[in-house]
């Protein structure tokens, strides 16, 4: 079977389509992989390593992290989501568009990260089955839990938390959402979230069912699959012989990242883990994102690295301080780490207080008031609870006991067999 799968956005949304499109491959189908990177990350040397065709669209997007890190960082969601939208997607959209086009024409299913509405107008334009791929639950509607940001007064009052959520959705980001839809001439889905942004054939979310409570209430065609974990680059990396001889030379370290927003953020981040590991009394492996502290140096107290697979040394690891994206924290919890979460946005925030519910976290710091002395305090609970720590532990051995992209690749193969027309019909 030939398949195409698309993304977009940063390191955490383009990892498990990777994951992804390894697993279809294995299985025997051809896969193509557009990806569209806001922080111009390429991954053509691993697509090659995977034998799978890759196209990165476009080739470079004129999108400053860092900047726009700095002017977001106290707006509400939706503010947030318009503003990344306005400069690091709309400028794209229509070449995206036209990737999404030649992926459908050259493919007999295609799968799209469930915002590429792009690439499901494509499908539906061309008569194609499109599935889409959803990697958090906070967005798939569910009247067992509220939204995100809801509180949770029982199953009738969640499904009228959802309509409002709906309802604000559409009446912030319909017009720029649906303008694509418009210009070709057709007349999009009436509901955004539910509608224009996931497939309703089949949206696999991407989360394992440890963190997803009540998933059986979901509508038929959302289908839990699991965490997309990818492994490939994992085997082709081993620990630093210098990072090995600081693990061997003490206490298990606290790991510390914010992941893609680290780039965003590089000094101020540096500055609050190495104040924070200072006031706690621990050893850490920071990932470096400034030119003052170069990956595989190191002083008594931390190890500072670059890019790598995080969940090969996560293992080694007593705890996790991370930003709450949905991979990081999987991959910690799947690694047995307890975390502590500094939220920068809404979604990471869910994250943050699924772990805390969970037990493998204590109280979120969000990114906007944490500071040093904080944030040691929470490292230092988190490191003296026994509780938290055999949480994780047993937390990590029921992921293990979960393949979400074998699940995945088993749902998408029982599709392929019985799904031939589109998602939904267009104006004729």
């Amino acid at each position: 079977m030939k398949i195409g799968i698309q993304t977009w956005g940063s390191n955490g949304d383009i990892r498990p389509m990777l994951a992804l499109a390894e697993g279809l491959q294995k299985a025997g189908h051809n896969i193509t992989l557009v990806v569209s990177s806001i922080d111009n990350q390429r991954y053509q040397t691993l697509c090659e390593k995977l034998e799978i065709s890759y196209r990165q669209v476009p080739e470079h997007i004129d999108f400053n992290m860092q900047d726009f890190a700095q002017r977001s960082f106290r707006m509400n969601p939706l503010q947030w989501l318009r503003a990344l939208l306005d400069e690091a997607f709309f400028p794209s959209e229509q070449e995206i568009y036209r990737a999404a086009q030649q992926l459908v024409a050259e493919n007999d299913y295609v799968i799209g990260h469930h915002f590429l509405y792009p690439l499901k107008l494509a499908a539906l334009q061309q008569h194609k089955p499109f599935f889409s791929v959803t990697l958090c639950h906070a967005a798939v509607f569910n009247p067992g839990i509220p939204p995100i940001s809801f509180p949770d007064f029982g199953r009738h009052f969640n499904k009228m938390s959802w309509k409002l959520l709906d309802m604000v959705f559409n009446w912030a980001l319909k017009k720029p959402l649906t303008r694509l839809w418009q210009e070709a001439g057709q007349t999009p889905p009436a509901s955004l979230l539910n509608g224009l942004l996931s497939s309703q054939q089949l949206n696999l979310v991407a989360v394992d069912s440890f963190f997803c409570p009540a998933f059986e209430q979901w509508q038929a065609h959302q289908k839990i699959c699991g965490f997309l974990n990818l492994t490939e680059d994992a085997k082709q990396w081993s620990i630093p012989e210098e990072l090995s001889v600081f693990l061997e030379k003490g206490a298990a370290p606290v790991y510390m990242t914010f992941g893609s927003l680290q780039q965003a953020v590089p000094d101020w981040s540096m500055a609050l883990f190495l104040e924070a590991v200072t006031l706690a009394g621990c050893r850490a492996i920071i990932q470096t994102s400034s030119e003052y502290y170069p990956a595989d140096s190191q002083n008594d107290q931390v190890y500072f690295i670059g890019r790598h697979p995080h969940q090969p040394l996560f293992e080694h690891c007593a705890a996790v301080v991370h930003h709450g994206g949905a991979g990081t924290t999987q991959a910690a919890t799947r690694a047995g780490c307890p975390s502590v979460v500094v939220p920068f946005m809404d979604e990471q925030l869910f994250w943050a207080r699924q772990l805390q519910k969970l037990g493998l976290a204590d109280v979120p710091l969000p990114a906007k008031s944490v500071n040093a002395k904080r944030l040691a305090e929470v490292i230092k609970t988190v490191l003296s609870s026994k509780n938290m720590q055999e949480k994780a532990r047993l937390a990590s051995l029921s992921m293990q006991a979960n393949d979400g992209v074998a699940s995945a690749v088993a749902i998408l193969d029982r599709y392929f067999l019985t799904v031939k027309s589109p998602d939904v019909q267009l104006n004729s």
